[in-house]
């Protein structure tokens, strides 16, 4: 009998994970660069994405978000409501070409993608030149929550990037 406790003992000690993927944090900050495919444009919707080896961060703006003029308040796009930010795992390192061609390329393939139940993306905008203008992006609240219903708690991306458009 103490054999037998002492093996089931041993195996759950030594047992190792089923494989569940398991999402501690977001941390996109060392990802400066903010990509998208083509123009940035102010009368229609635009999707941009930050890219950190196999995993990718991808918010999309509702037509009118970026807009070529100075603003003195925030212009507020709320997640789930008119815009939306989603998290993507991938089985390898992504890049730019997985998000802009016509026919995404076969690998790498996505292993999870989790898109926020909640937040609120702030859009500040500034004049760079007479025909040039900056858009900080920020986001806040963002609430993601995986298919088993676990939250993603420890969010750094508060602070999404900055994009150009011209006039």
């Amino acid at each position: 009998m103490k054999k037998c406790l002492g093996i089931v003992l041993c195996s759950l000690l030594f047992s190792c994970n089923d494989g569940d993927l398991e999402i501690e944090t977001l941390d996109f900050d060392s990802v400066t660069n903010i990509q998208n495919c083509g123009e940035l444009s102010v009368t229609s919707a635009n999707v941009l994405f930050k890219v950190n080896a196999d995993e990718a961060l991808i918010v999309e703006l509702p037509s009118g978000a970026l807009k070529n003029e100075v603003t003195t308040e925030d212009i507020v796009v709320n997640v789930n409501e008119s815009g939306s930010v989603i998290y993507r795992i991938f089985s390898g390192d992504v890049s730019s070409s997985y998000f802009c061609d016509n026919v995404p390329p076969v690998d790498p393939v996505v292993i999870e993608e989790i898109t926020a139940a909640d937040g609120i993306i702030y859009i500040t905008t500034t004049a760079k030149d007479s025909i040039t203008f900056e858009h900080n992006i920020r986001l806040s609240d963002i609430s993601l929550i995986t298919g088993n219903n676990s939250r993603i708690t420890d969010l750094r991306i508060n602070e999404f990037g900055t994009v150009t458009t011209k006039q």
